[in-house]
């Protein structure tokens, strides 16, 4: 097992990167749709990310509810200084949800009808969580560096 600081490190590192991103491109790179079917913003895939942290490690796993509207996620749009203090809200709920959880237990609060194999216990949830967050750490850094070459290499 790991153990919960080097846990959070991991998590706390993925989403700083994810946060510094997004505050590097800036409001209207941020919140620009690379021209890719189905591409999301870099905005939308932190919005996405910050609410997959809450719903798994406190909804799932202490059963305290956090509101969540998943198709909302992915059209969101806003100031990326805004976001970027919502990613730091995230990391210090992370730290006390993490703290609070009791990995070889199971689930307050279980998906109803999902069996996801990782949901037995709350420290595969957290696993999850991780793995949901370095899959976007890197969907984000692509989504950045094909923005990043539309602007330096528009189409005439």
């Amino acid at each position: 097992m790991i153990d919960e600081q080097t846990y959070l490190r991991f998590c706390d590192e993925a989403l700083v990167g994810m946060r510094d991103m997004v505050l590097e491109l800036g409001d209207d790179l941020a919140n620009t749709r690379p021209d890719l079917p189905g591409a999301n913003t870099p905005y939308a895939i932190l919005t996405h990310c910050l609410a997959v942290v809450a719903r798994w490690a406190s909804t799932v796993n202490l059963g305290e509810i956090v509101p969540r509207d998943r198709d909302a996620e992915f059209v969101a749009i806003g100031p990326v200084a805004a976001l970027a203090a919502d990613t730091d809200r995230t990391r210090v709920a992370l730290r006390d949800w993490v703290a609070r959880s009791h990995p070889r237990s199971a689930p307050a609060n279980p998906t109803p009808g999902r069996q996801d194999w990782y949901a037995t216990t709350q420290g595969g949830v957290l696993f999850h969580v991780y793995e949901e967050l370095a899959q976007h750490r890197g969907h984000l850094e692509l989504t950045r560096d094909v923005l990043l070459a539309a602007q330096s290499h528009p189409e005439s």
